[in-house]
C-alpha cells in the first residue's frame, strides 16, 4: 500500500472553537500582532510549536496512574533512567522541567564571559542561556543551510572547517564547550548526518574540547540519517540513536519534542565533576535529583515516549505527515525550506513578500495573515526572534526571514492540514497586499514571546 497512515486510533477528542474572521483581526489587535499572546482557546489549528503540544499514548497515560510520587528515589524514577540509559548510554542522568532549565543548568556551570560556545544554529533558548552567561554564541552552518531552494539531504550540517577557524582565532581556552543541534530547528528542521557528527567530533578531539548535542530531536534525526546517509539504511533507529549519543560528552534534551510528552527535559553528562556541580544546581533550582522539578507521573510518561519514539512505523508516519504539507505548498508555488524538516515546514516569507523589508518583520507579516486567513497560528523565525541579538552601529547580518509551521505529534489529521494548505493557498493569493509592521514594545531578552507590533 502506498497510502501512509497514522499508526493509532483516536480515542479521545478535544473541541475546537470556531471564529470568524472578523472577530480574528480583533483579537489579533488586541494581542498587539503577536500571536503568542493569543488565547488558545481563540487558535484553530495551533502550529505555533511541537514543544510540549503532542498528544501521550494510552501507555504513557497508564504510566501517569503508575507515578511514585515520593520526594526522593521514586520508582518513576528509576524507571525513567533505566530507560534514558538503554536508550543514549549516558550514565549521568539528570531530569528538569523541560529543555532551557537543563542549558541554563549546563551555560551557568560552564558559560561565563569571554566565553565563545559555536554551534550549527542556536535556536531561541538556547542562545538566550549562552548569552544569560555571558558568553558569545556562534553559529557555524554550512554554506547550502542559507539557500532555501538547495536540496542538500544535510543542511542542519555544522561547517567543521570554520569550526576550526574559530578555534583556531579565538583559542581553544575560549571555548567550554562545542554543541551541535538535531535536527537543526533554526534552519529549516534540518537534519544532521552522522559522518558530520564524527567530524565534529574529530576537531574536539585535536583541541581537547567537550562535544554536546541539543538532542531535542535525536528521533527525527536518526530517522533522516537511515532514510538519507549511505550506508545507514540497513540498521535500526535505536542503533543509529545510540551511535549519535556515543560521539557526545553531554547532551542537553527537551523531552516536549521527541519524549512525546507535555512537559520534562534531561541533562545528559559524562564528566563525573561537572556532574556533581549539576547535581547540586539542580537541587538549588529545580528540585531533588531523582524528580527535577517534575512529578514521578512526568516521568512515567517520559520514560514511555523515550520508547515509543524510535518506533519506525511512528516515525515513518511522523516524517511523511511534515513532507505532504511540504509537498502541497511546494506544487502551488509556495517558497519554502527545501527539502521539508522534521518536526515542520519553514515558509520562507522574504520571498512570499519582497515588498517588506527585514526591518519591517515579514514572518510576524505572514505570521499575522495566516491568522487573519485561517485561524492559524504559526511563528516567525527571523528578525523578530532573532533581530535583537544584532551589533549597535553595524549593519544587520543577512539571515532567513521565516515562517514554522510545526506540526504536533499524533494531533491533527488529514484534513486538518489540507485545510492549512487553502488557507496558505488563500495568503499566497494575496501576498502583495500583506503590510510590514513595527515593534512598539519589547523585553530585552527573547523579544519574539511578548513584543507587541503595530501595522506599518
Amino acid at each position: 500500500m502506498n497510502t501512509i497512515i497514522e499508526p493509532f486510533r483516536i480515542k479521545v477528542v478535544e473541541p475546537i472553537r470556531m471564529t470568524t474572521p472578523q472577530e480574528r483581526e480583533q483579537l489579533l489587535r488586541d494581542a498587539g500582532f503577536n500571536v503568542f499572546l493569543l488565547k488558545a482557546d481563540d487558535v484553530l489549528i495551533d502550529l505555533l510549536t511541537d514543544s510540549g503540544t503532542g498528544a501521550m499514548s494510552s501507555e504513557q497515560w497508564a504510566g501517569i496512574m503508575r507515578g511514585d510520587e515520593s520526594y526522593a528515589g521514586a520508582r518513576s524514577f528509576y524507571h525513567f533512567q533505566d530507560r534514558v540509559r538503554s536508550l543514549t548510554g549516558f550514565d549521568h542522568v539528570l531530569p528538569t522541567h523541560q529543555g532551557r532549565a537543563s542549558e541554563r543548568i549546563l551555560f551557568e556551570l560552564v558559560g561565563g564571559k569571554g566565553k565563545v560556545v559555536p554551534n550549527n544554529a542556536h535556536f531561541d533558548t538556547t542562545r538566550a542561556n549562552v548569552e544569560h552567561s555571558g558568553a558569545e554564541a556562534v553559529d557555524l552552518p554550512i554554506p547550502e543551510a542559507r539557500d532555501p531552494r538547495n536540496r542538500h539531504p544535510f543542511k542542519g550540517n555544522m561547517n567543521v572547517g570554520d569550526l576550526e577557524r574559530l578555534i583556531q582565532r579565538v583559542g581553544a581556552d575560549r571555548i567550554p564547550l562545542v554543541m551541535v543541534t538535531v535536527t537543526n530547528n533554526s534552519g529549516g528542521g534540518q537534519p544532521v548526518s552522522l559522518a558530520n557528527l564524527r567530524e565534529v567530533r574529530a576537531v574536539c578531539e585535536k583541541y581537547k574540547l567537550p562535544f554536546f548535542l541539543d538532542a531535542c530531536r535525536f528521533a527525527e534525526n536518526a530517522f533522516f540519517i537511515k532514510r538519507r546517509e549511505p550506508g545507514q539504511q540497513d540498521r535500526s533507529v535505536p542503533q543509529i540513536v545510540r551511535d549519535m549519543f556515543a560521539l557526545a560528552d553531554g547532551a542537553t534534551i527537551s523531552a516536549k519534542k521527541d519524549g512525546l510528552v507535555n512537559i520534562g527535559g534531561l541533562l545528559l553528562l559524562r564528566d563525573e565533576a561537572l556532574f556533581q556541580q549539576a547535581c547540586s544546581l539542580l537541587i538549588l533550582t529545580e528540585g531533588f535529583v531523582t524528580y527535577g522539578g517534575l512529578a514521578g507521573r512526568d516521568l512515567e510518561a517520559m520514560a514511555q515516549g523515550f520508547e515509543e519514539v524510535v518506533h519506525e512505523d511512528y516515525l515513518t508516519y511522523r516524517i511523511r505527515s511534515v513532507e505532504y504539507l511540504g509537498e502541497k505548498l511546494v506544487a502551488m508555488g509556495v517558497p519554502i525550506i527545501e527539502p521539508p524538516g522534521g518536526h515542520a515546514v519553514y515558509m520562507d516569507a522574504a520571498a512570499l513578500c519582497p515588498q517588506i523589508p527585514p526591518h519591517e518583520f515579514p514572518g510576524q507579516a505572514v505570521v499575522c495573515a495566516l491568522y487573519r486567513m485561517g485561524g492559524i497560528r504559526a511563528v516567525e523565525i527571523g528578525s523578530v526572534m532573532f533581530g535583537a541579538h544584532d551589533k549597535p552601529g553595524e549593519p544587520p547580518p543577512k539571515r532567513l526571514e521565516l515562517v514554522r509551521l510545526a506540526i504536533p505529534r499524533r494531533v491533527y489529521t488529514q484534513s486538518h492540514i489540507d485545510y492549512v494548505v487553502e488557507a496558505i493557498a488563500a495568503l499566497h493569493s494575496s501576498r502583495r497586499e500583506l503590510r510590514g509592521l513595527r515593534i512598539i514594545q519589547e523585553p530585552p531578552m527573547l523579544r519574539h514571546f511578548t513584543a507587541r507590533f503595530e501595522e506599518v
